[in-house]
């Protein structure tokens, strides 16, 4: 692999020496510069720094990572940004990733996973911490993250009482046998109610249909 060049926007000096040593100690990263904010960030771009990726907080005086970030996807184009923050909000995460973000990752990942996602975005991937990937999975299942533009379906459909007992189960993970258990039903009862399911929904598999179950409301 090619050395990664990276800039590191931070305004704790401590944290930032800290980063700078974890990434140093790699043979594939060199932190080519050092800012204080998006300002300093900003300038040493002016002044024909060329950096891979440029690693940086959100809060900050004088200029945020989010601002920053902007101005970068505007103007440097071919620089990637990861966020490494404190501040798990997922409005910042979709806020940055609209912007052109490659990462998102948050301050108390393990170094193996910081270095990962660094070394995903430098060849050419998104990446977000785990931690906020399974929050925003639970904010999109509920249905929080849409408000009242929650508009997926178009068609409700008729569902009896044991199909419902089936497909809260299906989204549980359990497989048709042990619905079957569960339920005291045959493992052909199960799959038949299975498969009503997905042709009622009008989708193609087991996975489409939990999808849509949440989507419509039918399972919260």
């Amino acid at each position: 692999m090619s050395m990664v060049k990276i800039l590191l926007v931070e305004d704790h000096m401590v944290v930032r020496n800290g980063i700078k040593l974890l990434l140093e100690s790699q043979e594939d990263f060199k932190v080519i510069g050092e800012a204080s904010d998006g300002e300093e960030a900003l300038l040493q771009l002016a002044n024909n720094l060329n950096p891979d990726i440029i690693l940086t907080d959100i809060s900050m005086d004088n200029m945020d990572g989010m601002e920053m970030l902007k101005i970068v996807g505007q103007q440097y184009t071919s620089i990637k940004v990861v966020v490494l923050s404190m501040l798990n909000q997922i409005h910042y995460v979709i806020e940055g990733f609209e912007h052109g973000l490659s990462g998102y990752l948050l301050k108390n990942v393990d170094y193996n996973e910081l270095l990962f996602g660094l070394r995903h975005v430098a060849n050419g991937g998104k990446y977000m911490s785990v931690e906020i990937s399974m929050s925003l999975l639970e904010k999109v299942s509920s249905g929080e993250l849409f408000g009242e533009k929650r508009r997926f379906v178009t068609a409700k459909i008729e569902v009896s009482d044991r199909e419902m007992e089936v497909l809260a189960l299906i989204a549980d993970g359990f497989t048709n046998i042990e619905i079957a258990d569960k339920i005291f039903l045959s493992k052909r009862t199960v799959e038949g109610h299975r498969q009503s399911l997905i042709e009622k929904a009008q989708v193609k598999n087991t996975a489409e249909l939990v999808k849509f179950a949440f989507q419509s409301g039918l399972l919260q």
